[in-house]
């Protein structure tokens, strides 16, 4: 009987070497999850039969470190999740381990062609978080957008003195005929820059007229623009203003252009005149440079113009039981029966994890934990095979009194 508890200790011994020595060999394995023996007595009608490994787990508890690498498609997990991949055989399975790039057309792969999935940007610029699909970047270029809306945020002078327009007329040439300007540049449908020239003018007091000019051409309204303030220098009348701009010497081919001018928040204080504020929304095309990643999941494409453009938004998986699942090669693992059902979603949702772009999680393995534990076993397996030794030296002697 000591002989086989001995044999059971010599081959329970070597599964856990086996275990500990993969811990080890993928203690710089992005993504990797240490693994763990465990072990169970055998007993056999009350009498002791040895040991056996009822199954070696694997270490989901434990996060590994982020490193920083730069890389634009590189991602890291922190907390719980796994990202879904799509193999090449069309089979689903889950990594922690985001190492990941762009193949010829534009998907997201891993370093064996895995492809990255994800919740697709639907017409609206929405993300659609209905079925996951291949994550891709459109490497097209990003068409030109014509300027909807302008947004200024300026104080004017209260202390300058009324310029009578009966008497001074406005006129850009003439530095005396108003009293401060500022430029946007505002786009057309082809995408052409256009500088939109803001002169403000006192006529009386808490009361200015601004003239437009866009190049070399008064484009006021007709009727014209006048910003009115109350005594305690906020904007009451004249917060908006619609351009239309249909002069073929400025558009040049392109659509005529309107959009709203805003002066909401504008004030008249006794202060300098400035602009804090002074933006607006259309840009000349652009072609793609790179792609971003924030801490949602959301992936960016970012082009020669300045602007981004949603491309997608990462999804994660997460299980009941994450043991359950089955590692295979190259990083990743299977579901199984024993895991359950794959809930996905959105990154930072839900009990999902953040995703941080351009970091790599390495492995959780503790090098210097799997050396005391390579020691242990060493001792276990040396004791076992002296039992053996035992036995055998018994036996020996017992046929030979025989």
């Amino acid at each position: 009987m000591s002989f086989n508890i001995a044999l059971s200790g010599l081959q329970a011994t070597t599964q856990d070497l086996n275990t500990i020595s993969n811990n080890i060999a993928n203690s710089s394995t992005v993504g990797f999850r240490g693994g763990r023996s465990e072990f169970a007595a055998i007993y056999n009608g009350g009498q002791a039969g040895g040991v056996s490994v009822m199954s070696t787990s694997q270490n989901f508890s434990k996060g590994g470190s982020l490193t920083y690498t730069g890389r634009q498609l590189d991602m890291g997990i922190q907390g719980e999740g796994f990202f879904v991949l799509k193999g090449v055989d069309g089979g689903g399975m889950y990594a922690r381990a985001g190492m990941f790039h762009q193949d010829s057309q534009g998907f997201i792969v891993d370093p064996v062609g895995n492809r990255l999935q994800g919740y697709a940007v639907g017409a609206t610029g929405q993300i659609q978080t209905g079925n996951t699909t291949d994550l891709q970047v459109q490497t097209a270029a990003l068409a030109a957008k014509a300027t909807t809306t302008v947004g200024l945020v300026s104080n004017l002078d209260a202390r300058v003195d009324v310029i009578d327009p009966a008497l001074v007329p406005f006129d850009p040439a003439n530095m005396d005929s108003y009293h401060s300007s500022s430029t946007v540049s505002v786009y057309d449908s082809l995408g052409n820059e256009h500088a939109l020239t803001q002169y403000h003018v006192k006529t009386a007091p808490n009361e200015w007229s601004v003239h437009y000019m866009m190049e070399g051409v008064d484009v006021t309204p007709a009727g014209g623009h006048t910003m009115t303030f109350d005594s305690n220098g906020i904007l009451t009348a004249g917060k908006t203003l619609t351009m239309n701009i249909n002069d073929p010497a400025i558009l040049d081919g392109a659509t005529a252009m309107a959009f709203d001018v805003g002066f909401d928040k504008s004030t008249q204080y006794a202060a300098a005149y400035n602009n804090s504020s002074l933006n607006q929304d259309g840009y000349t095309s652009g072609d793609l440079k790179g792609v971003r990643l924030d801490d949602n999941g959301l992936l960016y494409g970012t082009y020669t113009n300045g602007q981004e453009q949603l491309q997608g938004q990462v999804a994660l998986a997460n299980f009941a039981n994450p043991n359950g699942l089955e590692p295979i090669s190259n990083n990743a693992w299977v579901a199984t029966n024993g895991a359950g059902q794959a809930i996905l979603g959105a990154p930072a949702t839900g009990t999902m994890g953040n995703v941080t772009g351009g970091y790599l999680e390495g492995s959780n393995v503790d090098t210097t934990a799997e050396m005391v534990n390579l020691m242990s076993a060493q001792r276990n397996y040396q004791s076992n095979a002296k039992v053996l030794d035992v036995n055998s030296t018994m036996q020996q002697a017992l046929l030979n009194a025989i």
